[in-house]
């Protein structure tokens, strides 16, 4: 209860005046006498004790400050709630992998083999891809119709001759075929299948051992003077066959010893000709083209055709050591050529499969061919359609040239034609112009015009 300064003052003064000498408190009724017009004579004298009444809320003199009423402030605007998401980190491993995988090609290599302790030849990382992506492109592919695909030493044999015949066939182109091309090759082994004189009247005309027995060295010479170290070759067939009639009755050894016994015939040579002419596949034939290629893959770093062979028999399958021959012959002979490699054309360059793949050819080969493939839902080919962009350069007429002016097409020839002809006598021109000796001479109306 609060009390003013007046009330204070008027309870002290009571106090000092009181009758009784205890304290008394002050309440209204003690308060009562004091008011103006109050004459009851029983309140002056009156003969009973007053009770005390002080309030001690009077007595006691407060500590507590006044406190002042606060202004009234103007109501702020609340904002609405706000919504506090709070985050709770969930430890996990997460593997980061970059957008493309690089792809490390590792070469044949020897592994020891901690469970028993030899040591085992690991074969390429890649190489399987590389077989088939090769394969396919001779197969189907712009490495398909090479030289070794008819023009090969395992197809120039005849087919009327007996088999026996044959095998010599075989056994003949392939020492023709060393250092030479097959389209050469193949012209060598027409000549004598088709002039080499009879031993004897009567006898067949054409390559056999009997007539090569009897033919003289200088014809058999001219006969085959288009392929290479024909003067050597000459010797060795003729020796050959002299071995053949003494040694084997008149066949090829059926073993890989005896036929490298034979003078001119290496291993190469051997192993394609037992696996041809006798079925039985015993070792890899690698020439030049199986070496040079296999090298620039990264199988392997080998220095000559026999070290390549049995660094690849080491570890690539027997299934495969016939057919691995003509697989990278013809594909060095179409695509992977010894000088000017076409790496914008083949499929591993632009796979990035070889390692020795030009990159700038690469590059133009990536730009300039485009291929759309259509799959179905379990990812088998339906289509397969490949644009080729093919420029050709034409020069321009003149602005100023007259009527009769004519467009001159690299690559394209032109043939003197008589005016007046009719379409029978200009074939007939035609083909005396095809058919006619020596060279053609160039002519006035051949320079271009530029």
């Amino acid at each position: 209860m609060r009390t003013s300064k007046i009330s204070k003052e008027t309870s002290k003064l009571l106090n000092a005046t009181s009758l009784s000498p205890t304290s008394r408190r002050s309440t209204r009724s003690s308060l009562s006498r004091f008011a103006h017009g109050n004459t009851s004579p029983k309140a002056e004298h009156s003969p009973k004790p007053l009770q005390d009444t002080t309030d001690i809320e009077d007595v006691v003199p407060s500590s507590r400050k006044r406190k002042r009423e606060p202004n009234q402030r103007t109501p702020i605007k609340k904002s609405p709630p706000k919504t506090v998401t709070v985050k709770t980190e969930v430890e996990d491993s997460v593997t980061f992998s970059p957008s493309k995988e690089r792809k490390v090609r590792k070469p044949a290599r020897q592994i020891k083999n901690e469970d028993t302790g030899e040591v085992e030849i690991h074969p390429p990382n890649d190489w399987a891809e590389v077989y088939a992506a090769v394969m396919e492109m001779r197969t189907s592919g712009n490495a398909q119709n090479a030289a070794v695909d008819t023009m090969g030493c395992e197809r120039l044999a005849e087919e009327k001759v007996s088999p026996k015949v044959k095998r010599y066939h075989t056994l003949t182109a392939l020492m023709l075929s060393s250092q030479t091309k097959d389209t050469t090759n193949a012209i060598a082994m027409g000549r004598l299948q088709k002039e080499l004189p009879a031993y004897q009247e009567g006898a067949p005309v054409g390559l056999n051992l009997e007539n090569i027995l009897a033919v003289d060295p200088k014809l058999l010479n001219e006969l085959i003077w288009v392929v290479g170290f024909h003067n050597n070759k000459t010797k060795y067939i003729k020796a050959t066959a002299e071995i053949l009639r003494d040694q084997w009755d008149g066949d090829i050894p059926d073993s890989i010893e005896g036929l490298m016994s034979l003078p001119g015939v290496g291993p190469k040579m051997a192993y394609l000709c037992l696996s041809t002419a006798w079925g039985r596949t015993e070792g890899i034939g690698v020439d030049v083209h199986v070496h040079r290629i296999t090298n620039l893959w990264g199988w392997h770093k080998t220095k000559g055709p026999e070290e390549t062979r049995i660094a690849l028999q080491a570890w690539l399958p027997k299934e495969l050591w016939h057919e691995i021959n003509w697989l990278l012959v013809g594909f060095g002979q179409t695509v992977c050529l010894p000088v000017g490699r076409k790496c914008g054309d083949c499929d591993l360059g632009l796979k990035g499969l070889c390692k020795s793949a030009e990159r700038s050819k690469v590059t133009v080969g990536r730009k300039t061919r485009e291929e759309k493939t259509k799959k179905d839902e379990e990812g088998n080919v339906l289509e397969k359609s490949e644009v080729v962009k093919v420029e050709e350069r034409i020069n321009d007429i003149p602005v100023n040239a007259s009527a009769d002016a004519e467009v001159y097409v690299e690559g394209v020839s032109e043939l003197p034609i008589e005016e007046g002809l009719t379409k029978e006598e200009e074939k007939v021109a035609l083909d005396n112009i095809a058919n006619a000796p020596g060279q053609l001479e160039k002519s006035s109306k051949r320079q271009s015009r530029r």
